[in-house]
């Protein structure tokens, strides 16, 4: 029966995937093209295109929960709804956090990596979205305080890349830079993922025998001095205090 079990989850990993591969094709070359004929402009067709994004997986959540493969638990979600200006700041445990967390966040922008950006799947879905590529640190901090300065919530996982298994969190400088640039509060959003799946170094094969559980516990917005108290708010010691903040929430039960 566990043998069943996994094979089940393998198959059900596998029909995901490759939804959402073919899902991005067929969006960028007949779904955005549709929506750019709309009225509006650039910023209008962009937010058309993060709703389709947002709905879609809404419904990938969807069906991994009704074939028993994921379970989600939410908590305090209600901060993330009509969302303004906000820094969204999340630990990275699995490959489904962005996914989760675009799900319940209307209008929400993230940065992605390069390799997305480019990739012949889902690069015109991120492009399409106004989303902001990590590999150009010219103009990464300034790109990201015009979407905030535009009203919209970006998402960061301050990692820059899913935690090793067994490792401590290392947060990089850009998250900081970006919320002391900006100006705007600070929303942390710690997550768990048990059993580990979709970790780093993980494969879409690699499926536990069980119901995963994805943990999402919304924090209460905070401002960069309050993080670093009496220190001086600067990028170094904010993202210590970042650090310190996630750890100190994933050390409670």
């Amino acid at each position: 029966m566990a043998t069943l079990s996994v094979l089940w989850r393998v198959a059900v990993s596998g029909f995901c995937f490759a939804a959402v591969m073919l899902g991005g094709v067929a969006f960028s070359l007949v779904l955005f093209p549709l929506l750019r004929l709309l009225p509006g402009g650039r910023f209008e067709y962009e937010r058309r295109v993060r709703a389709v994004v947002r709905l879609s997986f809404a419904a990938l959540l969807r069906i991994l929960q009704a074939t028993r493969m994921l379970r989600i638990e939410a908590h305090n979600t209600a901060r993330l709804r009509q969302l303004g200006p906000v820094l969204v700041l999340a630990n990275h445990p699995s490959y489904l956090d962005i996914v989760v967390l675009i799900a319940h966040i209307p209008n929400a922008v993230c940065v992605v990596k390069s390799k997305l950006w480019n990739s012949p799947f889902l690069g015109g879905v991120v492009r399409a979205a106004g989303y902001i590529r990590n590999d150009e640190p010219e103009t990464l901090i300034s790109n990201c305080a015009e979407r905030l300065a535009a009203g919209l919530p970006l998402i960061i996982f301050p990692e820059g890349t899913r935690t090793a298994p067994g490792e401590p969190l290392h947060f990089v400088r850009g998250a900081a830079h970006i919320a002391l640039s900006a100006g705007v509060p600070i929303l942390p959003v710690v997550m768990r993922c048990e059993p580990r799946v979709l970790g780093k170094g993980a494969k879409w094969y690699e499926m536990p025998a069980r119901v995963f559980r994805i943990d999402l516990d919304v924090q209460p917005a905070i401002t960069p001095a309050a993080l670093v108290a009496k220190e001086r708010a600067g990028a170094r010691s904010l993202t210590h205090a970042l650090e310190r903040f996630f750890v100190d929430r994933l050390a409670m039960p």
